[in-house]
């Protein structure tokens, strides 16, 4: 079989200019980021649509992107928020309005809906700088990059998470985005990818997460299990010691991503949580699908996966590697319809694809 490489290209990228502090109109109310192409989870619940239909306007900071924000109707008045340029903390402050709530030094997505957040142009990187959602829906993040996110030492954001979510939040995709660390939680960082206090319906696709102790989670603690019905695909995981992700109760799906250099534990499903895992490919990596660091056991239905120069620990009353005879614990049925790469062309596929700033580049299915 032979693989090629389909394109979503924005509609209607302008490249028009933006004074270095506030919003500018671009069009409306055609939206610019790729909406139609939202997958999995973030599928259901009544679909994610972002900020389709509404106005698009241009920020190439921080504080302009909470202009915009800030200068909607109300809060659910869709918009789309083109970003090129670096966000950082000197150039991102709070805006008050009636329909936001932000904060100085992080990119406050808080109470609101309807909002698409997408690099255009040259590149969108938000530098130590954080994005935050919280009690929010109907929000895409795409073709972005978000690095070096502290929550120790200087400067701190977002509790040292890439992108964090918590406190009923709905229908979330991040596409094309590269979350990236550089080094572990004794470095001042946290997560790259976090879910806790009811947060449902997300999908993270065509992603690079990187260079992390933790690559993320979903639930805060063993008790926090009101979260879930989350999908990860076509991602690549890199140099990533756990957490890829930590499941805390609920349903989660991983199909067709690779994973390269996971340290000390991969998919760690515990506290009840059930992971459906099928056509990923699994490289120079330890421990990749378990039950890791507590006795409460988390189940897992495998198909079709391959795993490269894996190794894997012995079990014990706090491990329970599902390798290396990989077999189901549990069945798992997703609402959404799936055409699975081959697990063997997922590397080649995911490295044409995944991350930020590859032209939003998705696999046709053919290999």
């Amino acid at each position: 079989m032979q693989r090629t490489v389909s394109l979503r290209f924005h509609a209607a990228l302008a490249t028009l200019a933006l004074a270095a502090t506030t919003a500018t109109l671009v069009s409306m109310p055609e939206a610019s980021a790729a909406t139609g192409g939202v997958t999995g989870y973030a599928t259901q619940n009544g679909g994610t649509t972002g900020g389709a239909g509404g106005q698009t306007v241009r920020a190439t900071t921080g504080t302009a992107i909470h202009q915009a924000l800030c200068g909607r109707a109300s809060t659910s008045t869709p918009i789309t928020i083109e970003v090129q340029g670096t966000i950082n903390h000197a150039n991102t402050k709070k805006v008050s309005g009636g329909s936001c709530d932000t904060a100085d030094g992080v990119i406050e997505l808080k109470k609101i809906s309807n909002v698409t957040i997408v690099g255009v142009g040259s590149g969108a990187v938000f530098d130590q700088v954080g994005i935050h959602i919280r009690e929010s829906k109907n929000i895409i993040i795409q073709n972005v990059t978000v690095r070096n996110v502290k929550k120790s030492g200087s400067p701190t954001s977002n509790g040292g998470d890439a992108i964090g979510m918590e406190s009923n939040v709905r229908n979330v995709w991040v596409d094309h985005t590269t979350l990236e660390a550089s080094g572990g939680e004794s470095e001042g960082y946290d997560g790259l990818f976090d879910m806790k206090n009811n947060t449902q319906y997300v999908t993270l696709s065509y992603s690079v997460l990187r260079n992390s102790g933790r690559g993320g989670l979903v639930g805060s603690s063993e008790s926090d299990r009101s979260n879930g019905f989350i999908t990860y695909h076509h991602n690549r995981y890199e140099n990533i010691d756990s957490r890829a992700p930590l499941l805390r109760g609920g349903i989660a799906h991983m199909y067709n991503n690779h994973y390269v250099r996971l340290n000390e534990s991969g998919i760690n499903s515990r506290a009840g949580a059930r992971a459906k895992v099928d056509n990923n490919y699994f490289e120079d990596s330890k421990d990749v699908l378990g039950t890791f660091y507590t006795d409460e056991a988390g189940y897992w239905q495998v198909s079709g996966n391959v795993l490269d120069n894996v190794t894997w620990s012995k079990p014990g009353t706090e491990n329970n590697p599902a390798g290396p005879d990989l077999k189901s614990t549990t069945t798992v049925s997703v609402p959404y319809s799936v055409s699975l790469d081959r697990a063997d062309c997922v590397p080649a596929v995911v490295s044409r694809t995944a991350g930020a700033n590859k032209g939003l580049q998705v696999s046709d299915g053919t290999c």
